[in-house]
């Protein structure tokens, strides 16, 4: 999932879909009106964000309500810190250790 995430957010106009869901539900044809491509065009994109599971859909009779699915975000944010870890921390303090060392020996000299 975190690759579709990943892959849905590289189109812009995707991203802009996301910013108009973020915080209110919106109707397919709503969030078109945002934009100067064909509703089809519109429906691709929002079709590919909810196969990422970023957006959920609530269909209310012939309508269909977008709105965000923060869970998608959150597994997508776990992800990306994933590689800010304790590792990355320890290798920080090794390298800050070793110029220390490096500047005690060029003051002893």
């Amino acid at each position: 999932m975190i690759d579709k995430a990943i892959q849905a957010i590289t189109e812009p106009r995707r991203r802009d879909i996301l910013h108009l869901v973020r915080d209110e539900e919106l109707t397919s044809s709503a969030i078109a009106s945002h934009f100067d491509i064909s509703a089809p065009a519109i429906s691709q994109h929002l079709k590919v964000l909810e196969e990422a599971g970023l957006v959920i859909v609530r269909r209310a009779g012939t309508k269909r309500f977008y709105s965000i699915r923060r869970e998608g975000f959150a597994e997508l944010m776990h992800y990306i810190e994933s590689f800010w870890d304790d590792s990355l921390m320890l290798l920080k303090a090794a390298a800050e250790e070793e110029e220390r060392r490096k500047h005690d020996i060029n003051q002893q000299q």
